[in-house]
């Protein structure tokens, strides 16, 4: 598209965004911000090496940790995970997902002080950059909120007339009973101010302020942070909590229209400066919320895939994929999706629970509780319900009272093998790639239930485990190596492939991936049981090398060509 369409475009956004308003001047100031960025160096070099386009194909995955998720004492965390990176993971991933990495004063770096510095206990922009010498760089656009302690939020408590309307706030406790609200506390939080008591939105915390979005200056602020990114080398932009940005009075006030045209806006301005941009919406809700953003012509590139990481573990709970299967097929191959396993943060179960009958469900929970795992609630108008697992992957599909290390091993990569077989871009949480357990020391030093798969490793430990063939931290690592050195190699995992889930016995993942005629076939047994399956008798398997005998053992995953 021309750069007078996509200026064109950019104005009709802004008119449904802010009706109210004189959209020319807003649209003068926004183009104010995108000249600062038109002739920067890091963006014209993308620009080049990348053709314009946006690009991704079978070798791309992406890694996803925190700056300091690996410390050494005397390094900053950021060129440690650089070191590691270079000497352990090497070019099995393409793309590293820092997650933030900026001065914050909670939520494990959500609550962002500063938007545009890196928190000197990291590093700096340049430790980031190197990073970005060696892999693609992602990073989190943290839009729905800020810190208390950030100079906005400061600003606002000191009454300074530019900061009075970057905040949502009331004189009384409004009552809004049908917000959704993805926790326990209150909506609002009280402050004293220099204007007097205010009540502030807090969606996530007393300590993340909500962003007053209908305010123009505020989505221009946001704009520039924007730009600033992809001016330091990222090229992929998560949407942090997209889903709540716009609040409406008499609303759910998540995954309004409004939402969606700022998406719409984000997504015009990386393609007029930077259009190999990929935009990733993080929208923590069922399958139909997730793919609207993604339906639009002007919205997202990629959707994170929140149903797969429950519904894995359910598979391997029951030994049965019927499931998984139903919902691989549900997929629109024309969309693509972020494909994880865990993250960060919890195991989301909003989507989940409209797919797992009730008894499913159920035993989910009690699995996670069993395995030494915790659950997390939101509020509902109807009490609290579930609203995520807290555990490591490692320990969801493995119960830590029967330890069998060879067992558990080839159970867990082959529940890691259906995120990278599956339709989409595979992302490794670090603590995935290296085996990690439940850290529940974090959880009762912190009183965060997410800290139990948020663990600060030892670099030295690490390393150690990485020499010792017998640790679990190196077992783990290698069989993650190999999967991810044997797809890169593999034409028909490229995202833009045909695919066909395969009708076969209920405890077997069987998926037929097909890019401009070269085809392969993934296999993956989530039992304990050695099935037969004679019709592939006489193929290849990539990951061993050696021919197909007929049967699958248990916990095996092949790829079949």
């Amino acid at each position: 598209m021309s750069s007078i369409k996509l200026l064109n475009y950019m104005k009709e956004v802004l008119k449904i965004l802010y009706p109210g308003e004189d959209v020319n001047k807003i649209l003068g100031d926004l183009k104010s911000i995108l000249s600062k960025y038109e002739n920067n160096g890091t963006i014209l070099a993308k620009r080049k090496k990348y053709n314009d386009q946006i690009v991704l194909n079978e070798d791309d995955a992406i890694l996803i940790t925190y700056a300091d998720s690996i410390q050494k004492k005397g390094e900053k965390p950021l060129c440690t995970l650089h070191r590691f990176l270079t000497n352990c993971v090497k070019s099995a991933v393409t793309c590293v997902h820092i997650l933030p990495f900026f001065p914050s004063s909670s939520d494990g770096g959500f609550s962002v002080i500063d938007y545009r510095n890196v928190d000197p206990e990291f590093g700096s922009w340049e430790d980031v950059r190197h990073i970005g010498q060696d892999y693609r760089l992602m990073a989190d656009l943290v839009m729905n909120h800020v810190s208390s302690r950030s100079e906005w939020f400061q600003g606002f408590l000191q009454g300074d007339e530019r900061y009075r309307d970057y905040f949502l706030s009331y004189d009384n406790p409004a009552d809004m009973p049908g917000v959704f609200r993805p926790r326990v506390r209150p909506l609002l939080t009280e402050f004293d101010t220099a204007m007097g008591k205010k009540y502030v939105w807090t969606t996530f915390s007393e300590d993340q302020i909500d962003l007053n979005f209908h305010n123009p200056r505020v989505t221009l602020e946001i704009l520039d942070v924007f730009m600033f990114y992809l001016s330091q080398g990222i090229e992929i932009i998560r949407l942090d909590a997209i889903g709540y940005v716009w609040k409406e009075p008499g609303t759910s006030c998540v995954n309004l229209h409004q939402t969606h045209e700022m998406v719409k806006l984000l997504r015009t301005v990386a393609e007029y400066i930077a259009p190999y941009t990929i935009i990733v919406t993080e929208v923590n809700f069922p399958y139909k919320y997730n793919v609207s953003y993604l339906e639009a012509r002007h919205e997202a590139n990629m959707a994170y895939h929140f149903s797969l990481p429950p519904l894995v573990i359910d598979g391997f709970i029951r030994q049965d994929t019927s499931i998984l299967q139903e919902e691989t097929k549900r997929i629109r191959e024309d969309l693509l999706f972020f494909n994880f396993l865990a993250s960060h943060d919890g195991i989301g179960l909003l989507g989940a629970k409209e797919i797992l009958p009730p008894p499913c469900f159920e035993v989910l929970l009690e699995t996670t509780s069993g395995h030494g795992g915790l659950i997390s609630y939101k509020a509902t108008q109807q009490g609290e319900v579930p609203y995520e697992l807290n555990i490591t992957y490692y320990d969801a599909v493995n119960d830590p009272s029967a330890p069998d290390l060879k067992v558990d091993i080839r159970r867990f990569m082959a529940a890691n093998a259906i995120m990278l077989v599956d339709k989409g871009v595979p992302g490794i949480y670090i603590h995935c790639l290296l085996g990690s357990r439940n850290y529940l020391e974090g959880v009762k030093e912190s009183g965060m239930k997410r800290m139990i798969n948020r663990e600060k490793l030892s670099a030295e430990e690490v390393f150690k485990d990485l020499l010792d063939p017998e640790s679990l931290r190196y077992k783990v690592l290698e069989e993650f190596l190999h999967l991810l050195n044997v797809r890169k190699g593999i034409q028909a995992f490229h995202h833009a492939m045909e695919r066909d889930v395969l009708q076969s016995d209920k405890r077997l993942f069987v998926i037929e991936r097909i890019y401009k005629g070269k085809n392969l076939l993934a296999v993956i047994n989530v039992s304990d049981a050695k099935i037969k399956l004679p019709q592939y008798k006489g193929m290849t398997d990539l990951i061993s090398k050696i021919l197909f005998e007929g049967s699958v053992a248990p916990y095996g995953v092949y790829f079949l060509q």
